[in-house]
């Protein structure tokens, strides 16, 4: 299915998770282990805090409300499962996978997902800062209602990814390759670098009105 743009433009529709948890067993380690396998489990508040998960497999699971601050989960799988309300600073997630994920109301700063691969996850509510997405391949990936302050996406692929109602402040797109991308719903769309990688994204007339000075700019264009 595929929305309508301006001047008929089409534009694929995202495809959403649909993630449904099966009953759910308290997890009760104490701490992650590195390349850990955990199937099926319930995170309530867990503080996860420094806790190394390298490559670990979290699958069917739920994570409520848990702390993530410097937590190393690079090359975790996270595999039709929910996140809700994660906190944290630091949090790193580099070149790990997340496919059919809901991550929700998080509150993260700086946290590293450069060079990961995300799949049907949706991202709705909450804010995070200074997301690192360099290199990552997103495709059909919901950022909803969010506040994302000074996101990379540097040298990234995005394919079917939308915005809607989502605040994006200081946004860098620099060598980033967008298919299918649909801005038209952010609630604020403010571009630092990279203006010029926005062939193969969708905005409204309003957006292009106010990223006329940083366009001008990007194309050597003086304006007076």
């Amino acid at each position: 299915m595929a929305t309508t743009g301006g001047g008929g433009t089409k534009v694929k529709a995202v495809r959403r998770p649909e993630v449904r948890l099966p009953a759910l067993a308290e997890f009760t380690e104490g701490e992650l282990e590195p390349d850990g396998d955990y199937d099926g489990l319930e995170f309530r508040e867990a503080d996860l805090a420094g806790q190394d998960g390298g490559g670990a497999r979290f699958m069917d699971c739920a994570l409520k409300a848990c702390a993530l601050d410097e937590t190393r989960l690079t090359h975790a799988r996270f595999l039709d499962s929910v996140l809700t309300a994660p906190r944290g600073v630091g949090t790193d997630l580099a070149e790990a996978t997340l496919r059919d994920v809901e991550l929700l109301d998080a509150r993260l700063g700086g946290v590293q997902l450069h060079g990961a691969a995300l799949e049907r996850v949706l991202i709705r509510g909450g804010k995070i800062d200074y997301l690192n997405l360099r290199a990552a391949r997103l495709r059909d990936v919901v950022f909803e209602n969010c506040v994302l302050v000074e996101p990379d996406f540097g040298g990234a692929g995005l394919e079917r990814v939308s915005f809607p109602g989502c605040v994006l402040k200081g946004a860098d797109l620099a060598g980033a390759t967008l298919t299918d991308v649909d801005l038209r719903e952010t609630a604020s769309l403010e571009i630092a670098r990279g203006v010029d990688r926005l062939a193969g994204a969708v905005i409204s007339t309003g957006q292009l009105l106010d990223l006329a000075p940083v366009l001008a700019a990007a194309l050597g264009i003086r304006v007076e």
